[in-house]
């Protein structure tokens, strides 16, 4: 598709105003606005449902250079709401039969601007913080604008689960372990990194029961990423109790972490302007090891509540700003963390959790036979 330069603007909920040009479909969207600064990868990041109802800046300088393809997806469709980027490639070049992210971004429906100085509205979100925006290729009009945003909800208080679960159970997979995966969002590579283990993964929607999920008799319960704030997942919480009390080792990851965390009485907290990229440190506080990591969450787990528990070991701390990003559960084998360590895309240090995961599974199956 070629280039065009029909105008654009995007409107922050404190009035900041940014003009560029269209692209992707042409309209008007809206949502909390974030930025990722991942330098690859930027079609598995469209298409995490950890970033439904939100707008995503991009701080890497050129995106859509190497086009779109089939299998590097994390769902069916695009999940951002917007995109915001300074250099947009309506030309793409790969060794892999590939097609244009324009055309991408059309068939999926997402609103975007290009040729804006996204160092600029980074920095100015570092500053301020995480808040709503608008994109319009329709109108500049900013009174009219203004009265949209004014009507979108704050993403404190969503509970977005029920946005992006599948409907329906479904298996993959057909390996020695029985793992019920709970859907709150789930990226492809946790599914496939189960299976890479000997896994047979029954992913079951955010709201199954209990009773449901224990009628599967799984070896393990793995606890998907997902959208939005914690909180308000009240039934999904109460579940994860339950299942906590079961003893079957459990496996949490991003907003899974926060459900487990929530579920043995800690609080979460809405960041500042939250972590999102492929290149974020994290220390293993029980062996001294540091990971690069790949995360994207706007809420954290509160630190001061983790290590005020008598029951929860904080197991990784985040370099850059002391926040908790892994814990474990004395004397069962449940643990969870903040990043993730299927990385698609990012760095693989982290894949050896998996591997801790599948280490209590065979140790819970010894005891269950014996």
């Amino acid at each position: 598709m070629e280039e065009t330069n029909i105008s654009a603007v995007i409107l922050l909920e404190d009035g900041t105003v940014f003009h560029g040009n269209s692209c992707g479909k042409i309209g008007t969207t809206t949502g909390e606005i974030a930025f990722n600064t991942g330098m690859t990868g930027y079609q598995e990041i469209f298409t995490d449902p950890s970033y439904y109802g939100q707008i995503l800046v991009m701080a890497s300088s050129h995106i859509g250079n190497y086009g779109v393809v089939e299998n590097e997806i994390e769902s069916e469709s695009c999940k951002i709401r917007g995109l915001v980027v300074k250099k947009f490639a309506h030309s793409f070049s790969r060794y892999q039969e590939s097609s244009s992210l324009q055309d991408y971004l059309v068939d999926d429906g997402v609103v975007g601007i290009k040729n804006i100085d996204t160092r600029a509205l980074v920095t100015h979100i570092r500053k301020n913080g995480a808040q709503n925006a608008i994109i319009s290729s329709e109108t500049t009009d900013l009174n009219e604008l203004k009265k949209t945003l004014d009507n979108v909800p704050s993403m404190k208080g969503l509970g977005l689960a029920q946005e992006v679960s599948c409907k329906t159970p479904y298996q993959e997979g057909a390996g020695e372990y029985k793992v019920a995966l709970l859907d709150y969002g789930v990226k492809k590579n946790i599914i496939r990194c189960l299976i890479e283990r000997g896994c047979k993964v029954k992913v079951f929607p955010f709201d199954t029961s209990y009773e449901q999920i224990m009628e599967f008799n799984p070896d393990g319960i793995m606890l998907s990423n997902g959208p939005g704030d914690p909180e308000p997942l009240v039934k999904s919480i109460e579940t994860v109790q339950k299942l906590v009390d079961s003893e079957v080792p459990i496996f949490g990851i991003c907003l899974g972490h926060q459900i487990l965390c929530l579920s043995q009485g800690l609080k979460t907290e809405k960041m500042h302007n939250g972590h999102r990229g492929i290149n974020h440190p994290v220390k293993n506080i029980i062996n001294g090891s540091c990971e690069i990591t790949s995360q994207n969450h706007g809420f954290v787990v509160s630190k001061t509540a983790a290590l005020n528990h008598p029951d929860i070991t904080i197991t990784h701390m985040h370099l850059n700003d002391d926040t908790v990003a892994g814990i474990s559960l004395n004397g069962k084998p449940v643990f969870s963390v903040q990043f993730h360590p299927e990385a698609s895309s990012g760095p693989h240090d982290s894949r050896h959790l998996f591997d801790q995961f599948i280490s209590n599974i065979k140790v819970f199956t010894k005891q269950t036979v014996s």
